[in-house]
């Protein structure tokens, strides 16, 4: 065998090793998490780990960087809720759309809410950690500005108000999440959900049509 080939297999391999060791640790995190509340320790975290501390520093640098590591995951859990609705969206009235996007990310709040507050509180160190919402509602907003506007040209109505929309949609779904999950669900998912939806639903039935200025 080739030297060379067997050295980059070796890599290769040590690398995969690497990134399903941070894999478990994620998920022994969110298991920590689940357990002790948004405020875990990193004693904690390497407890249900079954590992130390400078295990987690060696793969994640800190504490800030297993945060990262956790807000990316589950970053990538709620696109895969949510992003399934999108597909399914073309014949979709967008009032039901807003619904079953709410409805979703309602739902994955109010199954996980430690780890929720755990991902929008930003460690206070040192090192700076970009806003954890605004990543997701970005990519969100934008797929769902795309599928608005498709509904739209397709029924030739004015798409301008496309990006205003699925960006404004997210933003609001998400602020009303944070309010509910912080005042305790004070009202069932169901209403919230019937209730976000009711606000957009005029939109959507007086947009104008198309026309050369506006398309």
């Amino acid at each position: 065998m080739n030297t060379t080939t067997a050295s980059d297999g070796r890599a290769t391999r040590w690398q995969e090793h690497n990134l399903q060791r941070r894999r478990d640790l994620v998920a022994s995190t969110l298991r920590a998490i689940r357990r002790h509340g948004a405020g875990v320790g990193m004693d904690e975290v390497a407890a249900a780990a079954g590992t130390s501390k400078t295990v987690i520093y060696r793969h994640f640098g800190g504490r800030t960087g297993l945060y990262v590591a956790v807000v990316e995951w589950v970053h990538a859990f709620i696109r895969s809720k949510l992003i399934p609705a999108l597909e399914s969206a073309a014949d979709m009235d967008p009032a039901h759309l807003v619904a079953e996007l709410t409805d979703r990310y309602l739902s994955l709040v109010e199954r996980d809410p430690e780890i929720y507050q755990f991902v929008v509180t930003r460690p206070t160190d040192s090192d700076p950690v970009a806003d954890p919402v605004t990543g997701i509602t970005g990519r969100i907003g934008d797929e769902l500005a795309e599928v608005l506007r498709v509904w739209l040209d397709a029924r030739g109505l004015d798409t301008n108000a496309a990006t205003a929309w699925g960006h404004g949609i997210v933003g609001y779904v998400w602020a009303v999440a944070d309010k509910w999950i912080t005042t305790g669900h004070k009202r069932p998912r169901a209403e919230i959900v019937a209730f976000t939806a009711q606000l957009f639903t005029p939109a959507f039935a007086n947009q104008p049509p198309a026309t050369e200025g506006n398309r």
